[in-house]
């Protein structure tokens, strides 16, 4: 199978590892939509057996980052823009809605410090115009407030969510027109928590999500 160089794993862990060199493969690009996963390509070139492959395409196939068809194998799935429009971002809007308003109490200075550190992180990555760290710290960034909301059932359906979301992130992180301004929405999202205002809260957590979606949507016209 042509396609990028992925990394050979070690048989600790075979599953998981496999698992994640893949996923790292499709959310930066380098395995593209559509593109097709043979198991025998895959054990060849991650020097592992065929079990591995396999469970981990299941895997994969559970988080919406590949498709399976009975006569067409295992693809690379797409993320459209409708899906994220009409599924990711009101479920994640749901989510963040009410998760922010329960952790909104409950955060102490230790956390503020490491969402302020998130979005230290946020501008050095844009200083070097890294978008899978930007990407990777703005998912950190949203996770930590839902689990310090202590609702389990908020961070079962963002981490059934989480790879889509990370996809869409890293996919559109080219898109904005100043990548500073995603470390800007987060630091408002913290006065916002910071405030102990609930309606304040409720807004700040909708135009933060509105925002990157008119991002993402503008991008998307773009290219057509």
């Amino acid at each position: 199978m042509a396609g990028p160089t992925l990394p050979r794993v070690s048989q600790d862990s075979r599953r998981q590892r496999v698992a994640d060199a893949l996923r790292e493969a499709i959310i930066k690009g380098e395995l593209r939509p559509g593109d097709r996963l043979v198991e025998l390509d895959l054990s060849a070139q991650l020097g592992t057996s065929r079990g591995p492959i396999r469970e981990a395409l299941r895997q994969l196939e559970q988080e919406g980052l590949v498709v399976s068809y009975a006569y067409r194998g295992t693809l690379v799935a797409d993320i459209s823009q409708e899906e994220i429009e009409q599924v990711l971002v009101p479920i994640r809007i749901v989510i963040e809605r009410f998760a922010f308003q329960i952790a909104m109490p409950l955060l102490d200075e230790s956390d503020f410090s490491a969402l302020r550190s998130l979005v230290a992180e946020m501008r050095e990555a844009a200083e070097a115009g890294d978008a899978d760290r930007m990407a990777d710290a703005d998912l950190r960034f949203h996770e930590l407030v839902i689990e310090r909301s202590g609702q389990t059932h908020c961070m079962q359906l963002w981490r059934t969510i989480q790879p889509r979301v990370r996809a869409y992130f890293r996919r559109d992180a080219s898109g904005h027109t100043d990548r500073h301004t995603v470390a800007e929405q987060h630091s408002a999202l913290i006065d916002a928590l910071a405030a102990g205002d609930p309606v304040r809260l409720g807004t700040a957590v909708d135009e933060h999500i509105h925002i990157h979606l008119d991002e993402a949507s503008a991008k998307a016209d773009a290219n057509e």
